[in-house]
């Protein structure tokens, strides 16, 4: 285990990471049943309705895999040692925002540093 952070932080971290996971998978349960019971069928605006809803689905079951993705990350860097360690300044990342935010990859600093090259590539 990392011998950098807490073993009680580290923990701690963890129990959040799997409460955080188990959350998106029920809503991602939930969301999957919803859109299953919808009615496909009906006139023009009915059908458009329903389009609207499949991409409205689309979207948010994307953005679940996404999280889901971030939080089983977090959950292997634990395993390997490498939890807590800013991927953009290989420092370690601020105790209260791996609490706040356990799937993070990144310190404050390192987000910020990612932000200003983004937003000057961005132009």
């Amino acid at each position: 285990m990392n011998s950098h952070i807490n073993e009680t932080i580290l923990m701690e971290c963890r129990k959040k990471l799997l409460l955080q996971k188990q959350e998106i998978l029920n809503r991602f349960r939930t969301a999957q049943r919803e859109y299953v019971q919808t009615e496909k069928s009906g006139d023009e605006a009915d059908q458009s309705v329903a389009h609207i809803a499949e991409h409205s689905f689309l979207v948010s079951q994307e953005r679940m895999r996404n999280q889901l993705l971030e939080v089983e990350m977090a959950l292997a860097r634990i395993e390997q040692g490498t939890f807590g360690i800013c991927e953009e300044t290989e420092e370690m990342i601020e105790t209260e925002r791996l609490l706040a935010i356990p799937w993070t990859r990144l310190s404050i600093e390192g987000a910020e540093l990612r932000e200003a090259v983004s937003r000057k590539y961005a132009r």
